[in-house]
């Protein structure tokens, strides 16, 4: 049995806003999931993986955007609605979620992994 925490997963960095994954929950076929691996629990495992990668990649450029309108004011007085920063949110609100971009990258094959215990072996 393989250890699953050692497998490291690498993709290119992704255009999300190209990507065909679905917004809502889809049924995929099992056999095609687990074809590149002959495992389902090791592909699950490896999705799992770039799944995270993009969440950190998704919550990193959401947080740059947002501090683009972050506003250093003491006063509670002063709230304002900004239109720009609620757009930006909406726009991020209506991605595909990352487990549904790591699903989608999997079956289109454009994950690189590998099992680094047997690369040592």
């Amino acid at each position: 049995m393989r250890d699953y925490k050692t497998i490291t997963v690498n993709t290119l960095i992704m255009d999300i806003k190209n990507v065909n994954a679905p917004v809502s929950t889809t049924t995929i076929d099992k056999n095609q999931v687990d074809a590149p691996t002959d495992n389902i629990y090791e592909a699950i495992s490896i999705i799992s993986k770039r799944a995270t990668q993009i969440n950190g990649e998704i919550k990193k450029e959401l947080l740059e955007k947002l501090d683009e309108f972050a506003t250093y004011n003491d006063s509670l007085d002063e709230i304002f609605e900004n239109k720009e920063q609620i757009e930006v949110s909406k726009f991020y609100e209506r991605l595909p979620k990352p487990h549904s971009l790591a699903v989608q990258e999997w079956l289109d094959d454009k994950i690189y992994y590998r099992d680094t215990k047997s690369d040592n072996a």
